[in-house]
């Protein structure tokens, strides 16, 4: 058993945190990741930054921005990595961005830094299974989970076309739009759950969108688990290098919530 399946075998609900690496600045990031895990997060998904992130509202475009005019590169995000590996060995770690910074180096390159650093899974936002001929196989060809994205717009007849290739869990995208405050509504999220753990053995995680203790909890009685981002990275915003603590503090509550819940 990895680290991945290790985190979602457990009799209850996982909380799955981001921020995006170098936010403030690369030296302060650790210190932020060390917080998700102190707070309870079970999975991590450290963001590379872009210039373009498309998926993304402005809270996480903005940090985007930080990261990249406090000079944070690819380089740095794999040193981020590989010293988290070393101060936590059992919390997984998700690399989750675009395909240009995945890809520049080529493939193999990208997915053997991830091997060297104790990196457990990508999210690429931006490549879609059917043009996935390159990053995917070098992944999976260093035991790397490549986390696959289904959307509201996903129907059954694309979704084998997702699940092709897809580890680690599938992460679906509760609302056709970008990361923030909007939420979809609790029914509709339930009934895609349901789907897509009918087409699946693969453990279902929803994100974007939600930021509250009560919305992951209620969220998390029908899920795998629950993915809370843009609510971090406002903090990690507001107090720049000393976000550690109000961030446990966060992350803490949404644990709770999350870890006392049973799935339906």
């Amino acid at each position: 058993m990895n680290r991945l399946s290790a985190a979602f075998a457990k009799s209850r609900p996982a909380l799955v945190t981001f921020i995006t690496g170098g936010d403030p600045t690369p030296e302060a990031t650790p210190a932020i990741l060390d917080a998700l895990v102190e707070g309870g997060a079970d999975v991590i998904e450290l963001g590379m930054p872009f210039t373009d992130p498309m998926a993304d509202g402005p809270a996480i475009q903005a940090a985007n921005l930080r990261a990249l005019g406090a000079g944070t590169r690819t380089a740095d995000i794999f040193a981020i990595a590989k010293g988290f590996r070393q101060r936590h060995p059992d919390t997984p770690l998700i690399l989750m961005g675009y395909a240009n910074p995945m890809i520049a180096r080529g493939a193999d390159w990208f997915a053997n830094a991830c091997a060297e650093a104790g990196v457990d899974g990508i999210i690429c936002v931006d490549i879609p299974s059917e043009e996935d001929g390159e990053i995917g196989p070098a992944l999976r060809a260093h035991g790397i989970a490549f986390i696959r994205l289904a959307t509201p717009t996903t129907d059954a007849a694309r979704l084998p076309a997702v699940l092709d290739g897809s580890s680690g869990f599938l992460y679906y995208v509760s609302v056709a739009g970008i990361t923030g405050k909007q939420q979809a509504q609790l029914a509709s999220i339930e009934e895609a759950v349901a789907k897509l753990k009918a087409g699946t053995d693969l453990p279902v995680v929803v994100g974007f969108g939600v930021r509250t203790p009560e919305q992951a909890a209620d969220i998390a009685k029908h899920a795998d688990g629950v993915v809370v981002g843009s609510a971090i990275v406002d903090l990690v915003a507001t107090h720049g290098a000393d976000a550690a603590e109000p961030v446990r503090t966060l992350v803490a509550s949404l644990a709770q919530a999350v870890h006392t819940c049973h799935l339906a």
